[in-house]
């Protein structure tokens, strides 16, 4: 299986996924296809696979007659279009009803196992790649088990060499594994048979031991296992730079602290560099701009606005897309003020606004020991680090 990303000059193809079965030997309520995976339906995760690969332009879903709200509801948000179609009697019915809705004008489709979830972008890319060498092509995995024949007792034994596991998404020329079907009278155990039968080559790619396909019960123990393993903790850092030049004042906004100085800070708003800083730190883990993009200084309606208003939109927009803040580190540079005596303030206020608690918020102050503008005086820089983590 490649480990390279999905390639995008791969050329525009269909996905048929067949879904029409009951799914017996699985057990519950609900065929397996429908049932939940990692908070999700089977369907939707594997329809999610094919919708979101950029040479996927359109997917066919063959459902059985019965299932059209389990069908509608297991539907993922997508920009690809979703095609449903009425499966048939057997398994061969339903690829032929679902290869007689793919648009024209598609040059390749993959069939696939509605209950195989975890089929990877890698794997898809593998067997449209493979397509432009040959009329057909699919995943196989090479049978290393020894082979017995028998029943409750070994009766004899069978050669593995040359054998295969066979996977989906089987891959074909749209007009070739269609003629196929037409052709085709009887049972088959799966396209590729078909295919066969009616003289197509077709190619094997390596396959992927993680895309199962789920038929009982402990299939969904280890694709539950399998998805824990994939999934990445999203954790996010970002940083925050801020300068306010000292003016007219009696007091200067740190953190959230009203601090008595013989100068103020000058800005648009009330020149919180301490708040100013963090926001655009939890802006930049969002990657979502800076301050000046969300609240323009140009807008008169933010001048002399309390900064609090700022750092409440950015924590509202991580909580949104489902991050909690996890720490937030500030560090203030100045000759003056003082910040030592203020600090446990500062702190308490920055927490309550990030709302986390103290022990995540650090607030510290330095020098730049007389060197450059804030070492003479004119006016407070501030660095701040914020850590997001997805809910």
């Amino acid at each position: 299986m490649s480990d390279t990303a999905p390639d995008p000059s791969l050329p525009r193809a269909a996905a048929l996924i067949v879904a029409a079965g009951r799914g017996t030997r699985m057990g519950g309520e609900l065929p397996k296809q429908y049932q939940v995976l990692g908070g999700e339906a089977v369907l939707t995760r594997t329809i999610r696979a094919f919708s979101e690969h950029p040479a996927i332009g359109a997917v066919v879903i063959v459902r059985h007659a019965d299932d059209s709200d389990l069908c509608r509801a297991a539907l993922p948000r997508t920009g690809t279009p979703l095609i449903e179609v009425i499966g048939g009697a057997s398994r061969g019915a339903s690829v032929k009803a679902g290869l007689a809705a793919v648009p024209e004008g598609v040059a390749h489709v993959l069939i696939h196992d509605g209950a195989r979830p975890l089929v990877s972008a890698a794997t898809i890319s593998d067997v449209l790649a493979a397509l432009r060498a040959s009329p057909g092509a699919a995943p196989g995995l090479e049978v290393t088990d020894a082979l017995w024949r028998g029943d409750a007792h070994v009766t004899g034994f069978a050669a593995r060499d040359g054998l295969f596991r066979a996977q989906t998404p089987q891959g074909f020329d749209l007009a070739a594994i269609r003629a196929a079907h037409e052709a085709h009278d009887g049972p088959a155990a799966d396209d590729v048979e078909v295919a066969r039968a009616h003289g197509l080559d077709v190619a094997i790619i390596r396959g992927d031991e993680d895309n199962l396909k789920l038929t009982r019960a402990a299939d969904f123990t280890r694709a539950e296992s399998i998805l824990k393993a994939r999934t990445m903790i999203d954790i996010r850092t970002g940083n925050g730079f801020d300068v306010h030049r000292f003016g007219p004042g009696t007091h200067v906004m740190l953190a959230g602290i009203r601090v008595p100085h013989a100068r103020g800070l000058q800005g648009h708003s009330d020149a919180d560099v301490g708040l100013h800083t963090v926001t655009d730190a939890i802006y930049g883990a969002l990657a979502k701009g800076d301050i000046g993009q969300h609240f323009p200084p140009s807008d008169p309606q933010w001048k002399g606005a309390a900064s609090h208003i700022f750092l409440t939109h950015a924590v509202d927009l991580a909580a949104g897309d489902g991050f909690t803040i996890t720490h937030a580190d500030l560090t203030l540079i100045c000759e003056t003020p003082k910040i030592g005596p203020h600090a446990p303030a500062m702190r308490k206020e920055l927490a309550r606004l990030l709302r986390v608690d103290t022990s995540r918020v650090s607030v510290k102050a330095t020098t730049s020991e007389r060197l450059g503008f804030t070492g003479r005086g004119e006016g407070i820089a501030a660095l701040a680090t914020v850590t997001l983590v997805k809910s």
